[in-house]
């Protein structure tokens, strides 16, 4: 469609399948973070890390996605090959992602070189700037491809995709034990054999689904974008220079700086949930010991802590379907306000159950909230971003996700050893109370319908 005055054409509506397409690989980046979020902190435990030393090791991913993001932001709107500016970035980190997938579980074997606690740092290391390197580019290509009028679907069919790599890959060390007898205990020092062919499994997903998307779906090129309107954005070219993404912070939009009060609630509190669930389901209602990690009670745990990661991304999932119906009733900020509350609900909740199997009511709160963090702040957000700075201002709205859990993990270790006295439980309240807050500041938050 062009449009008579400018002279420019709007960008093409694309089809549900097309709009499928181009999130698939997104569900393998998620398959492979949700086998991390669910296993890493009993890998390290198991390598010999102490709860409270949990969240040192955790803020390696942040602190690579601040310094990344960015930059493969900026670089991305400037790289133009064959396979267009998204997806080299995106297919070079599913690659490392998987080489680090198939090590991480597997450093006790090399434990006659260096300690296997720090291998298995260092490809949690890995795993997560592959991550990183993957995701941003994902995040700026539905922005790319898609009008302004279905960007919250394009959002939340991304969403439900995450939510499908997401159940699975949480639920996979749970089915491999229990359904097909996979053993889910070790000796000291090792991890089961059940995690670590999650892990191998996390790996062949990631990379087929990150293929699928690039094979599947084609970018449109630089005159294709010089062609489209800016949907009433102006920005500046920029000279090309590394040094502009620093000008792009200082002149960041209005609703971004906004967002970033909800983002550092929102995010802060994941973080903590990420870190401290399995040690705090295995404490406060498996009742293991606070420094146990290795005993079936505590595996146990670790597995059924895969099973409610999997409830909440299953109600992500399909809630993620309803959310551009809710925020076309109800608008784009109340519809993050009531999610955020919702998750809010489930993680306080968990402090009062004592059956496990009632976690997944919890979960189903904390789903909610999932699918719209993962959707709605983008959706606002995009509206206010120059096209032609989408991938850059992408990157730097990442500060938003990382500085939370940057300071989740220097603050979470003081909190739960002196003042939580190595409870993480109290972790998860906390997290809740965020939410809340999160849910209150994000009806502030400009948003250009």
């Amino acid at each position: 469609m062009e449009n008579k005055i400018s002279g420019k054409r709007s960008k093409p509506r694309l089809s549900l399948g097309q709009i499928i397409n181009m999130s698939v690989g997104f569900l393998g980046i998620q398959f492979g973070f949700a086998l991390q979020n669910g296993n890493a902190s009993r890998i390290l435990q198991g390598f010999g890390a102490n709860v409270e030393e949990l969240p040192n090791f955790w803020l390696v991913a942040p602190i690579i996605g601040l310094i990344i993001q960015p930059i493969i932001g900026h670089y991305s709107d400037r790289t133009w090959t064959k396979l267009g500016r998204r997806r080299p970035y995106f297919l070079a980190g599913a690659i490392c992602a998987c080489i680090a997938l198939c090590l991480m579980p597997n450093a006790g074997s090399l434990s006659s070189l260096i300690a296997p606690l720090w291998i298995g740092a260092g490809m949690l290391m890995i795993m997560d700037a592959s991550f990183n390197v993957s995701m941003e580019p994902f995040r700026a290509l539905v922005a790319d491809k898609l009008p302004n009028e279905q960007r919250t679907l394009g959002f939340s069919v991304q969403t439900a995709l995450i939510g499908v790599g997401a159940v699975v890959g949480s639920w996979m060390p749970y089915i491999l034990a229990n359904w097909f007898g996979v053993p889910n205990t070790a000796p000291e020092g090792q991890v089961a054999p059940n995690v670590i062919m999650s892990f191998y499994v996390g790996a062949a997903v990631f990379i087929l689904a990150i293929l699928w998307t690039v094979v599947s779906t084609k970018e449109y090129s630089p005159e294709e974008v010089a062609q489209f309107e800016e949907e009433g954005i102006a920005g500046e070219e920029g000279s090309g220079s590394f040094f502009d993404i620093f000008k792009d912070i200082a002149h960041m939009p209005k609703a971004m700086r906004q967002l970033g009060v909800v983002q550092f609630c929102a995010w802060f509190g994941l973080f903590s949930m990420w870190v401290f669930t399995t040690p705090a389901i295995a404490h406060h209602i498996y009742g293991c010991a606070i420094d146990d990690t290795s005993s079936k009670a505590y595996q146990d745990a670790g597995d059924y802590v895969g099973t409610i990661f999997g409830t909440y991304n299953l109600v992500a999932m399909f809630f993620a379907m309803l959310i551009p119906f809710i925020a076309k009733t109800v608008g784009r900020r109340k519809t993050h306000a009531i999610a955020l509350t919702c998750g809010a609900i489930g993680l306080i909740s968990i402090y009062f159950i004592k059956t496990p199997f009632l976690l997944h009511f919890s979960m189903i709160g904390v789903g909610i909230a999932w699918a719209s963090i993962l959707a709605m702040p983008y959706a606002i957000l995009a509206g206010s971003i120059p096209l032609k700075k989408m991938g850059v201002y992408m990157g730097i709205f990442n500060f938003f996700i990382t500085i939370p859990q940057i300071v989740s993990g220097v603050a979470n270790r003081p909190l739960v050893k002196h003042v939580f006295g190595s409870e993480a439980i109290y972790a998860l309240i906390m997290a809740g109370v965020l939410f809340l807050v999160g849910a209150v500041a994000v009806l502030f938050v400009e948003d250009k319908e």
